[in-house]
């Protein structure tokens, strides 16, 4: 009973759920020898949920190609994603013989795939990553909207690389050098090599996509060595509650726009985007119901439901919350009432 009591929280003994994932500490922070894409991460992650249950057993995991496909009609990138996969070569830091050391494994194994649009696709998990994935102690728990939110490889890998490290107590920063940073972010052999060029493409919109839509503030400052840039310091900050809300909300909007808003320059997207459309003004008489919600907000609307009054819906729900608690965040509230709306009521 001691020894049970001493046994240390590995990855595998966390869990899944319905908006999360588990990836394991290793595979965040690995080296990708061979590149790989956004699309190829975002379905790699999704095996890995699927697998999770028996994960570290010499067994054949399947996942059904609709769910890999997400809202692409193709199941072309998945074939792609899936040869890419195995080729990929990674290099994993782990101890050997109480030595730090590098493993150099492969990702994935033999699969097998159905060729109907909507069949299944069966994988194995080569065993030497079996085996760091089932003495792994530290992991990332990944919201899955926000994986599928982020748009670049960079964004999500930062993205983990933040979600690894988030609940560490007593840390709130790591210094990376540059080739450690770029390693872990799989930027090609030959491609921004330099400072500014990796900071500007790269880094700068990946912070500007994680700090809107995860729970972390995070910041990559430079440090240098003599006259060049050898490296850099990831601090990264838990957000307050109205910073996680604001967080929440940008996943509820469209995409459309996101880069504008994360800018401030939000007033001028909205006005380019009724330039000539069939947007009508907020009826006055909303007003005694309650105050307009944010622009974006009906905007999103509109691009989320096309067909549907959206003053018409904001009135239904205004009715059926009458008498309950006020939300904590009415521009979610809506959109949400918006989509059961439309459920119930299909045009």
């Amino acid at each position: 009973m001691a020894e049970e009591l001493k046994k240390p929280y590995t990855s595998l003994d966390a869990k899944p759920n319905a908006d999360s994932l588990i990836k394991p500490g290793e595979l965040v922070d690995l080296v990708e020898v061979t590149p790989l894409t956004l699309n190829d991460r975002r379905i790699y992650n999704l095996m890995l949920e699927h697998a999770w249950e028996d994960i570290d057993k010499p067994v054949v995991h399947h996942v059904s190609k609709a769910t890999l496909r997400g809202s692409h009609n193709s199941n072309d990138r998945i074939g792609e994603s899936v040869e890419r996969l195995m080729r990929a070569i990674v290099k994993v830091s782990v101890l050997k013989d109480g030595e730090p050391a590098i493993e150099r494994v492969q990702l994935l194994g033999g699969n097998i795939e159905l060729e109907q649009p909507d069949g299944m696709l069966y994988y194995e998990i080569p065993r030497a990553l079996r085996k760091i994935i089932k003495n792994s102690t530290v992991f990332a728990r990944l919201q899955k909207e926000v994986m599928f939110a982020l748009s670049s490889k960079y964004a999500l890998t930062l993205y983990e690389m933040v979600q690894k490290r988030g609940n560490l107590r007593f840390k709130s920063s790591e210094k990376f050098t540059l080739e450690e940073l770029r390693g872990i972010l799989g930027v090609p052999k030959g491609k921004l090599t330099t400072w500014s060029n990796l900071q500007l493409r790269a880094l700068k919109p990946a912070v500007e996509e994680v700090n809107a839509l995860s729970d972390y503030l995070v910041s990559i400052t430079p440090y240098k060595e003599g006259r060049r840039v050898a490296g850099v310091v990831l601090e990264w900050h838990r957000k307050s509650a109205a910073g996680q809300s604001a967080a929440d909300r940008e996943l509820e909007y469209s995409k459309v726009g996101r880069k504008a808003r994360m800018e401030g320059r939000v007033e001028a997207v909205v006005e380019q985007a009724q330039v000539g459309s069939d947007a009508k003004p907020r009826p006055a008489w909303l007003d005694r119901a309650g105050g307009a919600l944010l622009t974006q907000t009906y905007e999103t609307a509109k691009l989320r439901f096309p067909g549907y009054d959206i003053y018409h819906v904001e009135s239904e729900w205004r009715a059926w919350a009458k008498d309950k608690e006020a939300p904590r965040d009415p521009d979610k509230a809506y959109l949400a009432f918006f989509r059961s709306f439309a459920e119930r009521n299909p045009l």
